[in-house]
């Protein structure tokens, strides 16, 4: 039950306990989770609390009676779990739970369903999740779970009370973020809206990029500029304007600064996925010669937004390159 949570959730837990005590609760909760890794079993524990018959009468009993089991088994009928399928929760998924939560709940008095990964949820789920908020059932109570509370409509956070997570320990984020693929985790950091991350994720054509800025990496760090015929062509069959040459550099940028914290120790924020190439050339490259890399980086994306010559810009990234290697 949630008293497992009390020492690493202690605000959050006194708010709950007062609601319980009441027995007032709301028809809806938003659990912003801050990457907490145990974000879902957390809202298991809140649907218990909940929806457990003897956790204000009989404490003693809470979290062991049957119907608790149950939910442990997943078999209880009263709440329902929904989680992408694939990388995206889908409407059908949505109208699905709509269908089973018509009725009214037999075993509780209440029916609750939670939402893991909502905001993975694609805009017509969204927009059918909003409908079912906007007009509550008596008895049904909803818990959303996000580690990205801005990429969920407005309409949708104003009708949940949110709950805010403790941040959780360094170590615990390390272990989390390595279930996020690298798109993913890319598409995070350069998303502005929802609806921009979703395009991102589901782009194979950004996925593509990213393989080839990799490829780029490694070609320009082993050959340097003995091969920039080789380098010119690889970037430019796949980056042709000054947005994509934009993305592009962006990437490398990305890439050069996980370069400097597996150099140093520190977690992977962004290309788990290519650790071992990561690894091999962070080994290859010095503290000076890293941060060197970065500042030629970011001052040749200053330079693509006046200059639009693609070649000459390649060209001048790996000649530059290749000068702070020698």
């Amino acid at each position: 039950m949630l008293d497992e949570f009390q020492s690493s959730q202690k605000v959050v837990y006194q708010m709950l306990q007062n609601a319980g005590k009441k027995q007032k609760f709301s028809h809806a909760y938003l659990i912003d989770a801050n990457h907490y890794p145990r974000k879902l079993e957390f809202a298991i524990a809140l649907a218990k609390f909940i929806l457990c018959p003897y956790h204000y009468s009989n404490y003693d009993k809470c979290g062991m009676c049957s119907q608790c089991h149950r939910i442990d088994d997943g078999n209880f009928t009263e709440l329902k779990i929904i989680s992408p399928e694939g990388a995206w929760i889908k409407k059908e998924q949505l109208e699905d739970l709509q269908k089973q939560f018509s009725t009214k709940a037999i075993e509780s008095k209440n029916k609750i369903y939670i939402i893991n990964d909502a905001e993975k949820m694609n805009a017509s789920a969204a927009n059918s999740i909003l409908k079912f908020l906007e007009e509550p059932e008596p008895g049904i109570i909803a818990i959303l779970i996000t580690d990205n509370m801005y990429q969920l409509l407005d309409t949708i956070i104003s009708r949940c009370q949110v709950i805010s997570l403790a941040k959780t320990k360094q170590s615990d984020m390390i272990e989390h973020a390595s279930s996020i693929s690298t798109v993913e985790k890319i598409g995070f950091f350069l998303s502005k809206t929802r609806d921009d991350y979703q395009n991102f994720v589901q782009s194979d054509d950004k996925k593509e990029q990213i393989e080839h800025i990799v490829q780029f990496i490694q070609e320009l760090e082993n050959n340097g500029s003995e091969a920039i015929l080789k380098e010119n062509k690889l970037w430019t069959s796949i980056f042709r304007d000054k947005e994509q040459n934009d993305f592009g550099l962006e990437i490398m940028l990305l890439f050069y600064k996980d370069m400097i914290n597996q150099k140093v120790g520190l977690a992977i924020e962004f290309m788990d996925d290519y650790q071992a190439i990561l690894k091999t050339l962070a080994e290859k490259n010095s503290m000076k010669q890293l941060c060197k890399k970065i500042e030629m980086l970011i001052e040749l994306k200053n330079h693509l937004r006046v200059n639009a010559n693609n070649n000459l810009l390649i060209d001048q990234l790996i000649l530059s390159f290749q000068e702070v290697c020698v």
